[in-house]
C-alpha cells in the first residue's frame, strides 16, 4: 500500500494554491474542518441512543424497522406483503390478529 510522502504532499499544496489561490485556501481548509466536525457530532448523535429511547417494542422488534417487523408479522400469518403500501398491509395485519383472538 502506497503512503503519501512530503513530495507529494508539496504537489498536492502547490496544486491548490494553483487553483485556489492564497487567500481562498486558508477559507477552505477552516470550511473543511468544520464540516468534519458537524459530521462527527451528526454520527454521534446518531450513534448513542438515550437510555429512556429504549423502549419495549425496540426490544421486542429486534433491531428491525416498522415496516420490516410489520412485513415479518403479516408472513407469519400467511400474507403476501409483495406489492402493498403498509398502511393498506398494517390494516389488513391487524384484521387478522384480531380474528385470531
Amino acid at each position: 500500500m502506497a503512503t503519501i510522502g512530503g513530495p507529494e504532499v508539496l504537489i498536492i499544496i502547490v496544486v491548490f494554491f494553483v487553483l485556489f489561490g492564497a487567500r481562498r485556501l486558508p477559507e477552505l481548509a477552516n470550511a473543511l474542518g468544520r464540516s468534519k466536525g458537524e459530521f462527527q457530532k451528526g454520527l454521534q448523535e446518531a450513534t448513542s441512543l438515550p437510555r429512556e429511547a429504549r423502549t419495549i417494542a425496540d426490544l421486542e422488534a429486534g433491531g428491525m424497522t416498522s415496516d420490516v417487523a410489520l412485513v415479518e408479522r403479516a408472513k407469519a400469518l400467511g400474507l403476501d406483503p409483495s406489492g402493498m403500501n403498509p398502511e393498506d398491509l398494517q390494516r389488513k395485519v391487524d384484521a387478522l390478529e384480531q380474528a385470531e383472538e
